[in-house]
């Protein structure tokens, strides 16, 4: 089967732009989409949150996907490249119009997914060096990073079950016992009783 793929970020842009594309270049290439699918949603959410996801799961093998181009499928390379990724294991044909990338399972369509990942790999390591440098910079500043030593953070695992657990132990409940019924370590009980943040029960 064949999809057209169309993906606004917000109200105001228009589908129908892409959709006559996506028709136009039908035409010239003598292709019939089969099934559209469309959506207005931001490009940086996860893929499995959007209809791209459940598109990707139905999908089978020769199928072909068409877009306008890359960036309507996420936006940022690391997530592009993993969705191509996806498509050309299970051999899933990616046809963009503005790019005029034709990518399937092929080696020159391997040696283009190679060029992505390279890029992404670049952009992770140059996102992580200006971190480093930010950081450092505050550090030089005097500015004080991380939690300061020696305080524990406010918030537990345990943070709003204190009437919980004080109802536990006024049974006489382990903590082991406690933990398991939490979900959280016996040691974790014991730190959180043992630093007064449990609510005494009602008479």
């Amino acid at each position: 089967m064949t999809y057209g793929y169309i993906r606004v970020s917000t109200d105001k842009q228009t589908i129908e732009n892409q959709r006559f594309e996506i028709n136009q270049f039908g035409i010239k290439n003598e292709l019939l989409v089969d099934k559209w699918i469309e959506e207005t949603i931001s490009g940086s959410k996860q893929v499995d949150d959007r209809k791209l996801g459940s598109l990707l799961k139905k999908m089978k093998k020769g199928d072909i996907m068409i877009c306008s181009e890359l960036s309507r499928l996420g936006r940022n390379l690391l997530m592009i490249m993993g969705i191509l990724n996806e498509c050309m294991n299970k051999d899933i044909q990616v046809w963009t119009i503005k790019d005029n990338y034709r990518l399937g399972s092929d080696i020159s369509s391997k040696v283009l997914a190679f060029a992505f990942g390279l890029s992404a790999e670049i952009e992770r390591n140059l996102i992580s060096q200006r971190t480093k440098e930010a950081l450092a910079r505050k550090k030089a500043e005097g500015v004080i990073l991380g939690r300061p030593k020696g305080r524990k953070s406010a918030k537990t695992k345990l943070s709003g079950q204190e009437r919980r657990v004080q109802e536990l132990r006024d049974k006489n409940v382990s903590y082991s016992a406690i933990g398991r019924i939490l979900g959280v370590h016996r040691l974790t009980v014991s730190s959180f009783i043992k630093e007064g943040r449990v609510i005494a029960s009602a008479e």
